[in-house]
């Protein structure tokens, strides 16, 4: 068996007027994440993980964000592409760590449901996804609630 291993990092800037997705669920927030999609950065980290694994580019290059195709988009339907063209090259999903970094909301509570999501969209076990979560202590643009911004790590697979 042969596994590779992807590393994906995402931000965006946190806005009114916007609804706040973060893995695949719409949570309750005054404001929501910018972006030509949904702008759902955990998904995003992981899609670029995932295809800086199987050594196909990032994220923008396949779903650019000047496309009228991705525009508000759901992320889901992202990841599941992301899912697919990764096996175009013979590889499946092993797992995902990812950390969101993020003052506000409180995601401790969502996260299962979060992993449930993820889990099911790219065809794995709840238990092969890691969402974890943590603040910046009151420091930087996510300190000031000026954004939000995700980390993963992932392991791909194949035969």
């Amino acid at each position: 068996m042969k596994i590779r291993v992807g590393f994906g990092f995402d931000v965006h800037r946190l806005v009114p007027g916007r609804d706040l997705w973060l893995g695949g669920i719409r949570l309750e927030h005054e404001k929501g994440l910018l972006g030509h999609s949904d702008a759902d950065v955990l998904i995003h980290a992981i899609c670029d993980a995932l295809l800086g694994a199987a050594n196909m580019r990032d994220i923008g290059y396949h779903f650019p964000d000047n496309s009228s195709e991705f525009e508000n988009i759901d992320s889901k339907i992202l990841l599941k592409k992301t899912v697919a063209l990764i096996a175009g090259k013979g590889y499946r999903v092993g797992n995902v760590d990812a950390t969101v970094c993020a003052e506000r909301p409180k995601l401790k509570a969502h996260i299962p449901a979060m992993q449930n999501i993820l889990a099911e969209v790219m065809g794995v076990e709840a238990d092969d996804v890691s969402v974890k979560a943590t603040t910046t202590e009151k420091l930087g643009f996510t300190g000031r609630e000026e954004g939000i911004s995700a980390y993963a790590t992932v392991l791909i697979e194949k035969d």
